[in-house]
């Protein structure tokens, strides 16, 4: 008697369950649907239900932010749940920010091989970024990688980093310039040569790479700003970017 109960029982709750999840959904398309009519100049790639009630995740492009159900009025920043002191915006920015790692142009980068070189990781570092130069200590501890190093010379900030970043491109050991050029902050005379620095900025500019350091891992995923080869590591190995918040606004009762 119990079972003749409890399959029709299960099967209304997967029905329930297929019915709120269309409901969702069609929320969902008519609150972007709204959000387009609202504001055609704005590229609106996807509109979900955020984990707070009436709040909904708009994703334009790279970024997101947050609306209230009439589109009149957004929220930009962060979401955050204070109770796991996550931050639940991060892990949404680092999956539409990823990256065909196969589509770069890797015949424009350094490659420096350590150990087999099974794993994979683009770095776009500048000459003089002070920053560039503790990661190459940091990479220099990593093993079984290839390591492709896009030139990327801020001029703006570092105006003598084009001129080294030339320099290392043209020299007839580019990794091991690259690598003294690092380490000593000098780089030896090259004959002149074609080096794909601009192609290697319209390339940044295209991916929305404006800092350095900024790796680009194989699954595409981005770690901005330097990072410890113990994080990098691990990321190689497939672990997702922590969703931790380096900086969590606190709040009594913490």
């Amino acid at each position: 008697m119990r079972k003749s109960i409890v399959v029709p029982l299960a099967s209304f709750l997967v029905s329930i369950a297929g019915v709120a999840s269309a409901s969702t959904s069609a929320v969902e398309s008519e609150m972007e649907t709204r959000l387009k009519e609202l504001y055609p100049s704005t590229r609106i790639t996807a509109v979900h239900q955020s984990e707070v009630a009436g709040l909904f995740e708009v994703t334009m492009g790279k970024n997101v932010a947050f609306s209230d159900a009439s589109g009149r009025y957004f929220v930009f920043g962060h979401l955050f749940d204070m109770r796991e002191q996550k931050d639940l915006t991060a892990q949404r920015l680092s999956d539409i920010n990823r990256i065909d790692f196969a589509q770069l142009p890797l015949q424009d980068a350094i490659k420096t091989v350590r150990g087999d070189g099974s794993r994979k990781l683009a770095v776009f570092s500048d000459p003089d970024c002070p920053y560039c130069k503790g990661l190459e200590g940091e990479l220099a501890k990593l093993d079984n990688v290839s390591i492709f190093t896009f030139l990327y010379p801020l001029d703006g900030l570092h105006p003598e980093a084009k001129g080294k970043a030339e320099r290392v491109w043209c020299a007839s050991n580019r990794a091991k310039a690259w690598s003294e050029l690092m380490a000593t902050g000098k780089v030896a005379e090259s004959p002149r040569c074609a080096a794909p620095i601009e192609r290697i900025n319209q390339l940044a500019n295209s991916l929305g790479i404006n800092g350095t350091p900024t790796m680009i891992l194989q699954d595409g995923s981005l770690i901005s700003g330097a990072a410890p080869a113990a994080e990098i590591d691990r990321r190689l190995a497939g672990s997702p970017a922590t969703t931790k918040a380096a900086v969590t606004p606190k709040l009594k009762g913490n």
